[in-house]
């Protein structure tokens, strides 16, 4: 019998904000890696899933959505990591949501033609909600005449049609290849990066449409004590009005978010965790190129 050669490399999930990528990596590495929400913006780092198995270590980089408007140094970073990640990978998918084709969706099919290297995948997210599957023909025949897809896969993300059959076809344009992390390493980001990502996603969840998108978190304190962590996190503002909305009356939506960010990092890290927050103001951070990295934005290219 011949034994099948293992294969390794890498994967852009790529598209418009709010498409379902990170949905879409989560249920493929079968754990909760990357936040969601159903704001768009949530990603906002590119972050890689490992996902080893006895044939194949595919490694998929799960990216921000790319932005039409890019006039903040906060969408203009989001945006260079989302185009960077088409670059120095052997597959790339293009997540698209159902029928609902928009302006940024144009702008991503437009990245891919002039700077796609890799075959691509058309995705077709959340076809659960189509009574009618075939309505996508019409679509998917005018986007297989703009570009050349590897292949068109409908699926749903959330609910895990098709997506094995995804990996397969993935793993079929995928070359041979030797472990390129431990076969036991999930992501190539700290625990700190994770729970800060973690408080934020709870942020999103808590106050839905209230959410000021100038928010995000820094981890001041990460520390390991007597077999649990002890986690500080600040949650940066833009002004005045926005810190009294995440506190909430009384302190109880900062406490709401404490509490279900802290019982996710214990599952994550299988840990008891000790969880503080604290809210502040830091003026115009959102928009602003050096504190940006200074908060931990770091151009990864």
């Amino acid at each position: 019998m011949t034994e099948t050669a293992f294969r390794s490399g890498y994967v852009a999930i790529i598209g418009r904000p709010n498409v379902g990528k990170s949905t879409l990596i989560n249920r493929i590495l079968g754990q909760k890696l990357c936040i969601t929400s159903r704001r768009p913006q949530t990603t906002r780092h590119r972050i890689l899933g490992i996902k080893t198995e006895d044939d194949s270590q595919l490694i998929y980089v799960d990216t921000p959505g790319l932005h039409i408007d890019d006039k903040r140094a906060m969408n203009r970073y989001m945006n260079r990591a989302a185009a960077s990640s088409i670059d120095d990978v052997d597959v790339i998918l293009f997540v698209v949501d159902g029928m609902n084709w928009t302006d940024e969706d144009e702008r991503v099919l437009e990245r891919l033609r002039t700077s796609a290297k890799a075959p691509v995948i058309l995705v077709i997210n959340k076809v659960d909600k189509l009574s009618d599957k075939e309505v996508l023909l019409p679509q998917i025949e005018k986007l297989a005449a703009e570009f050349e897809f590897a292949n068109v896969l409908p699926i749903s993300a959330r609910k895990g049609v098709n997506v094995d059959q995804l990996e397969q076809e993935i793993k079929k344009l995928i070359p041979e290849g030797e472990l390129i992390f431990p076969e036991d390493q999930l992501t190539d980001r700290s625990s700190r990066f994770l729970a800060a990502e973690l408080v934020r996603e709870k942020l999103f969840r808590h106050l839905g449409q209230e959410l000021p998108y100038s928010i995000t978190v820094e981890i001041e304190q990460f520390d390991e004590e007597n077999g649990m962590y002890r986690i500080g996190a600040v949650i940066y503002v833009e002004r005045d009005g926005q810190k009294s909305i995440v506190i909430g009356k009384k302190g109880e939506l900062l406490k709401s978010v404490g509490k279900d960010a802290r019982i996710e990092m214990e599952s994550l890290f299988g840990c008891k965790v000790f969880l503080r927050l604290w809210v502040k103001v830091r003026e115009g951070w959102g928009d602003n190129e050096r504190m940006l990295k200074n908060l931990g934005y770091n151009d990864e290219l």
